[in-house]
């Protein structure tokens, strides 16, 4: 008999397309959370200030929110079809669980969400400034909820509660959606998500202000954008360091392979001899190291909060699983969790350190000039929370292979049994070529808007506050 093509493996190419569907689609969610916010600041700081200033900031950034959660939306249902075309296995097996958090996700967040968008956007000159200014906060509110109840979804595959098997062990039926909803891995995945999707949101903002700084382009406006835009980012970049904290606990404490394998940590360590490295020369999957640069303790510290703390070794753990669950291989790739660990922290730091020093620059008026390649890195360094909450993702998915919910079914068992292989690909090909045609149409519009800047101010002898402007155009859209 034949052997199948390898690279027609419907497993294999199953989790391709569902890996960049799903990446893709993450493009826009940490900008849709952050920028729903920044726009709802904004407007706040217009209506109680009457500065006309944070009225065009905000129309002008409400502009990119809006653009951005359109192909959000687009790129969100065709995702979530998969679990249907490429995962039917794992949807009999966990649809009972799973598919509750995204029901509340799709029925009460995303309607609430979306509902009042609609509201803001033909609102203007309609409503009452105080009720329009109310319907960008629960659109924001909308947007924080729908996040919430995926990764309510997500963390139950990291750590499954609230369920029993069923009697002849086909699946998985909720018993809890109260202890679905609080599992320890969502409160400490939700925080930290929703952090990083500001410093995007922040970086976005520095970025855009940069680059109308750099041309000499509506100086007032967006200097107060570009000092927003850069405290926000570190302020944003604190709360990811510490809720990056709280979830690295939460995940030695329900998945200790994960941590093992983001150190290439094989025998289990202790004290000072569980070190972690910050680069480290060797084979790609950690067992032979060459040369490391340590810090002694680190590991211990950041898994235990105790110096003198052990963190279980892949090896150790392998062998426990083996008995637990029976032969197999237990272990993620290495090189992939190892490097996405670190690139994910350093991704973030370096777009707060830049930020750090963007506020030292412009900390007077007198020194918001700067040379034009500074300018350009700022305007440049936009992607950098972006790719980091990328990579943190992949570290998230790939460190818990092999198992797609972790200790109840592996990714293999989760695959269409009837889909073939062909088909997953014509599919795959299909979809990047079509969201390969969505990014050049978002990323078009995204520039051209940026690039378009607010509208010019008005006259500065005009009256200021929000209930006596006159001839101030309010209309967004």
């Amino acid at each position: 008999m034949e052997a199948p093509v390898e690279w027609l493996d419907p497993l294999l190419l199953a989790r391709w397309q569902f890996g960049l569907t799903t990446l893709y689609h993450y493009l826009f969610v940490p900008l849709t959370l952050g920028m729903s916010l920044v726009v709802a600041i904004f407007q706040t700081v217009w209506y109680r200030t009457g500065d006309v200033k944070w009225l065009h900031l905000t129309r002008f950034f409400g502009r990119i929110f809006l653009i951005n959660f359109a192909m959000g939306v687009v790129t969100g249902i065709v995702q979530e079809f998969q679990f249907g075309m490429n995962w039917s296995a794992y949807s009999r097996f966990v649809g009972d669980v799973f598919g509750a958090p995204l029901a509340f996700e799709g029925l009460l967040a995303f309607f609430l969400e979306a509902t009042f968008i609609g509201l803001w956007i033909f609102g203007w000159d309609k409503l009452p400034r105080l009720a329009h200014l109310a319907t960008i906060w629960i659109a924001a509110l909308g947007a924080t909820l729908s996040a919430y109840f995926i990764l309510a979804a997500n963390a139950f595959m990291q750590n499954p509660v609230g369920y029993r098997m069923a009697d002849d062990g086909s699946r998985a039926e909720l018993t809890d959606f109260w202890a679905l909803l609080t599992n320890r891995v969502s409160l400490a995945a939700f925080p930290h998500t929703i952090t990083a999707a500001w410093m995007f949101a922040a970086a976005v903002v520095i970025a855009i202000s940069a680059w109308h700084l750099m041309r000499g382009q509506n100086i007032e406006m967006m200097r107060k954008s570009l000092r927003f835009g850069l405290w926000f980012m570190v302020i944003s970049f604190a709360g990811v360091a510490l809720t990056g904290d709280q979830l690295g606990l939460q995940m030695v404490a329900t998945q200790p392979m994960k941590m093992a394998s983001a150190e290439a940590l094989y025998n289990t360590a202790c004290g000072a001899d569980a070190s972690f490295s910050l680069f480290s020369l060797g084979t790609p999957d950690g067992s032979q190291e060459i040369w490391s640069l340590r810090v002694p303790y680190l590991l211990s510290f950041l898994s235990t909060h105790s110096l003198d703390g052990c963190v279980e070794g892949i090896n150790d753990l392998q062998a426990q699983y083996t008995a637990q669950f029976g032969p197999g291989d237990y272990t993620p790739i290495i090189w992939v969790t190892y490097w996405s660990f670190r690139w994910m922290m350093g991704l973030g730091g370096a777009a707060a350190l830049l930020s750090v020093a963007g506020l030292w620059i412009t900390r007077a008026k007198s020194r918001i000039e700067m040379k034009p390649w500074m300018w350009r890195v700022l305007v440049w360094s936009a992607p950098l929370p972006l790719l980091g909450s990328l990579v943190g993702w992949i570290f998230t998915e790939m460190g818990r292979q092999p198992w797609i919910v972790f200790g109840l079914m592996l990714t293999e068992d989760g695959v269409s049994p009837s889909v073939p292989g062909w088909n997953v690909l014509i599919s795959l090909i299909a979809f990047t070529a079509i969201y390969a045609s969505l990014a050049i149409v978002e990323i078009g519009l995204l520039i051209t808007y940026a690039q378009k800047g607010p509208d010019p101010l008005p006259d500065p002898n005009a009256p200021a506050h929000p209930d006596t402007v006159e001839n101030t155009p309010t209309t967004v859209y």
